[in-house]
């Protein structure tokens, strides 16, 4: 039986949460607060383990303990229903569901088995040359221009550079790569203005990416090519490996687009992290982990309670929406003593920026692989990063990303 409209809220059932529960007059998707979350985050975890938002009538957790237990639980809280606000058991999506992304078991974990192996860290192995070759040509052209607009410049070209040929795609538009990643992730918050422009050039974009990610479209020898062997070897049908090689593109663009430009930021600011990483240049991984845990680029993912479930204690009815802000966990001095400080050897085993559970994320060996090469290249070439300007974050439903980042690169002579 249909819901009539009138009784959704942003696409899902609205909820009278249970006696005790805090209830905070909050808009998490405001734009001041997406550019700067760091005091939300905070008085988040001030109110308690488990937070009611009126305004969406969803609930919210953001202490590290809680939101790990909700994100991982996914007998419970379920991501089939969808991972932002919109409840795909009482709506149509804008799009078809991810099918590693949005499904549960036993779905989920035969088409994640299939890109596991595809991504898995043999395969980066073989991706290494091709990833620091694009590095060193990469750096080698900003260096040479000295003061950069990072974001533009290094963030958004290298990962556009890398992806489309570790997939094998023959037709390459980097603007589209970026801005499909953009429509995904803002398509999870409510109908705000982040989410209309995003989706304004939907018509265009969807369309070519549906056609770039088509069989005929890719070489035989890329990642893409290797999604849809495992079609041909029936562990799949070949719509599924359609869908999981446009995967790649909303999972493995954008993120990674957040991830370096989020490094820069982090590795500017604190430029004696910097000479750390010069003087032990085997922490390029640590740090990249530790980058993720404080800016957390996937700031708030959705749940939903598949059955009437609890929260700390707390009765959680099904149907329940529940904003899991990534960002809040990541910050939380009770798992990290001093969240505010970015340390590169503090190895944050734990950290929630890839997610947790059986949904952490598939394509988080692709990205690490990239930000090593990359990261690696710098040092060597690189002697300083200072800020040349004031850094603007873009607001994102989902992403906490850079719009703006000046950077000087002072060469290493």
């Amino acid at each position: 039986m249909s819901i009539p409209e009138m009784n959704l809220i942003e696409g899902h059932r609205p909820i009278t949460p249970a006696d005790g529960i805090p209830v905070w007059d909050v808009d998490p998707y405001d734009e001041n607060i997406l550019r700067n979350p760091l005091d939300y985050y905070a008085q988040l975890r001030r109110l308690g383990d488990v937070v009611y938002i009126p305004r969406y009538s969803v609930l919210a957790v953001g202490r590290y303990a809680v939101t790990h237990k909700v994100f991982s639980d996914h007998v419970n809280f379920v991501s089939s229903r969808g991972v932002g606000l919109n409840d795909f058991a009482l709506g149509k999506p804008w799009r078809q569901p991810s099918i590693i992304l949005e499904v549960d078991p036993p779905e989920h974990t035969r088409t994640r088995k299939v890109m596991a192996r595809v991504l898995s860290p043999k395969i980066m192995k073989t991706l290494a040359n091709l990833f620091q070759d694009i590095a060193e040509k990469v750096v080698d052209d900003i260096i040479s221009k000295g003061s950069i607009e990072a974001v533009a410049e290094l963030a958004e070209i290298y990962p556009t550079s890398v992806f489309p040929k570790a997939v094998g795609m023959k037709d390459v538009n980097p603007r589209y790569l970026v801005d499909y990643g953009a429509m995904v992730f803002n398509g999870t918050g409510p109908d705000n203005a982040l989410r209309r422009h995003s989706m304004a050039n939907a018509g265009v974009i969807v369309p070519w990416i549906t056609s770039a990610c088509a069989r005929d479209r890719l070489t035989d020898n890329g990642l893409g090519a290797m999604v849809y062997a495992q079609a041909d070897k029936g562990e799949i049908s070949h719509d599924e490996a359609a869908m999981l090689v446009r995967s790649f593109l909303s999972a493995g663009v954008d993120t990674t687009v957040t991830g370096i430009g989020n490094a820069l930021w982090c590795l500017s600011q604190n430029p004696g992290e910097w000479e750390k990483l010069k003087s032990s240049p085997g922490l390029c991984r640590p740090a990249f982990e530790e980058v993720l845990r404080i800016t957390s680029p996937v700031h708030t993912f959705c749940r939903t309670a598949g059955c009437d479930t609890q929260i700390a204690g707390f009765p959680v009815a099904e149907g329940s929406k529940v904003l899991c802000v990534l960002g809040a966990a990541n910050t939380d001095s009770e798992k990290w003593g001093d969240p505010e400080n970015f340390r590169i050897d503090r190895r944050p085993v734990g950290h929630v920026a890839f997610g947790a559970g059986i949904h952490g994320c598939v394509g988080q060996n692709l990205a690490r692989a990239e930000l090593e090469a990359l990261l690696s290249v710098m040092l060597k070439k690189i002697d300083r990063i200072e800020p040349s300007g004031e850094a603007i974050w873009r607001p994102g439903n989902s992403i906490r990303a850079l719009d703006k980042l000046p950077l000087k690169l002072v060469p290493i002579t």
